[in-house]
């Protein structure tokens, strides 16, 4: 029996064309699976529906896996790939298994011997470090910080001075309702010559991403109100 594949199936990160960032070789991957592992099924079906309009939905099955899962169920959403099944990999947006749960399951895949295969498509922390202008050889991504504001400002400073002593972009995100309030806690606790970008709906048709000092900021933050941000910053 061939050893099965875990493929991870990178999604848009917005309503961009699928023909935009998705190559069509993943199309062709995807038409040929019948079982993935999803953050969302509703939403893994419309992305799937709109890179092959002749798939077949309902002949499809679907795991779920999200923060909401039985930890104990997840080795069981392999089940398919005993039996010699190829499966992939869906995350909400972006690749799957950076910043998301899926990296459980390809761990469990990874002990299991079976083959992983990473499909090309686009991630906003790439995407966002490429469009800085910062230090792209040596950069850290520390996905959400802390949401007690004591906790948030203390972790800023910490990653900041990282940023000044190591020479390294230091990268987070924000639940997109907060996005407005961290880059406030930013441009109030950071050294004015600090460099902040900004980065909006990558690859979306109001893309923004914007590099500016701290103090060059003030007064001139864009509306993040909602919007999938990336904030980056790096030293004067």
């Amino acid at each position: 029996m061939k050893n099965p594949v875990l493929y991870l199936i990178p999604v848009t990160l917005g309503d961009t064309p699928v023909e935009k960032v998705i190559p069509s070789f993943n199309t062709t991957v995807v038409s040929g699976l019948k079982y993935f592992i999803v953050e969302n099924v509703r939403s893994a079906r419309r992305f799937l529906k709109k890179s092959n309009p002749d798939i077949d939905i309902d002949t499809l099955t679907f795991y779920e896996l999200n923060k909401h899962t039985d930890p104990n169920q997840i080795v069981s959403y392999l089940t398919p790939m005993k039996s010699g099944e190829n499966m992939g990999v869906i995350s909400e947006a972006g690749c799957p298994a950076v910043a998301d749960p899926g990296a459980d399951m390809v761990a469990i895949a990874q002990q299991e011997g079976y083959r992983v295969v990473p499909l090309v498509g686009p991630s906003s922390i790439l995407m966002a470090i490429m469009a800085s202008g910062f230090n792209g050889q040596s950069f850290s991504f520390h996905g959400y910080l802390p949401i007690d504001a004591g906790e948030r400002i203390k972790k800023l400073k910490q990653l900041e001075t990282r940023a000044y002593n190591e020479d390294q972009t230091q990268i987070f995100i924000e639940t997109p309702y907060r996005n407005l309030k961290l880059a406030e806690d930013i441009l109030q606790h950071c050294k004015p010559q600090t460099r902040l970008c900004i980065a909006m709906n990558i690859s979306c048709e109001d893309e923004f991403i914007v590099t500016r000092s701290v103090k060059a900021w003030k007064g001139k933050l864009p509306d993040m109100h909602k919007k999938p941000t990336v904030f980056l910053i790096y030293r004067g």
